[in-house]
């Protein structure tokens, strides 16, 4: 019985996932990103439970990588495409119905967004066949590309700045976000992972101070502190040689 807990853990993450879509279609990218953390999360502790309870397996493993496409793949492909959409409207427009319901006239520029998706797909497909990504990553993790593009809307939501409304909805800045998110997670930088094998501070240095930063610069920048946190997270393990790591 206890085999099938970190594939009911993994089930629940397709579960936000789907309902973070149907948000995200439906323009309330706020509903979209919180159901996204919370499949996150899901995300996380599968793992976790897989570990505690000594069942990982392969089927997990797939299962797993099939729920990172829907919740940190096409969620924010979608969010992407609304922003997109939004900055050719010609502004922040969080409240709407389905816009293409109202307009037929589609452009093509806001599909694009969807290269995300793509790209999600692609790193999740050879993440599967890597075994050696145990303690440090090659490419920007999903998830974590995930709140990256999520963390756009919120920052337009929360923070209600001008200067930050005109650089967020710019064709070419999301254009840029685009191609950037996508050569992240496909990267060959090597970044740590957050697994801890013992609670050691000399073992774990890298990792405390980064939980450390990261919650202080959530704590005084709300939102806005995201891309400085995958930003820092990069920057940090660029820095740090890999034997510390």
């Amino acid at each position: 019985m206890k085999r099938h807990i970190p594939n009911f853990i993994t089930l629940m993450n397709v579960f936000c996932g789907c309902v973070a879509v149907v948000f995200a279609v439906l323009n309330q990218l706020e509903l979209a990103a919180s159901f996204m953390f919370l499949g996150i999360i899901f995300d996380f502790f599968d793992g976790l439970a897989a570990r505690i309870l000594d069942v990982k397996s392969d089927l997990g493993l797939q299962l797993d990588s099939l729920a990172d496409v829907i919740t940190s793949g096409l969620v924010p492909g979608v969010v992407m495409f609304q922003l997109l959409n939004m900055s050719e409207m010609g502004g922040w427009n969080a409240g709407s119905s389905i816009f293409w319901a109202k307009n037929l006239d589609i452009s093509p520029l806001p599909f694009l967004g969807f290269l995300i998706t793509m790209a999600s797909a692609y790193r999740l497909a050879k993440f599967n066949l890597d075994e050696g990504q145990q303690s440090s990553f090659v490419g920007l993790p999903t998830p974590a590309n995930a709140l990256l593009i999520v963390s756009l809307p919120l920052i337009l939501l929360h923070h209600n700045n001008d200067f930050l409304n005109s650089i967020v909805l710019n064709q070419w800045f999301l254009l840029a976000m685009t191609i950037l998110s996508c050569y992240l997670l496909n990267s060959k930088i090597e970044l740590f992972a957050l697994k801890f094998n013992n609670w050691s501070f000399k073992d774990n240095a890298l990792r405390y101070i980064f939980i450390i930063v990261s919650l202080v610069l959530l704590i005084t920048m709300r939102f806005l502190a995201v891309p400085l946190i995958i930003l820092f997270y990069i920057l940090s393990s660029l820095l740090v040689p890999n034997t510390k790591k």
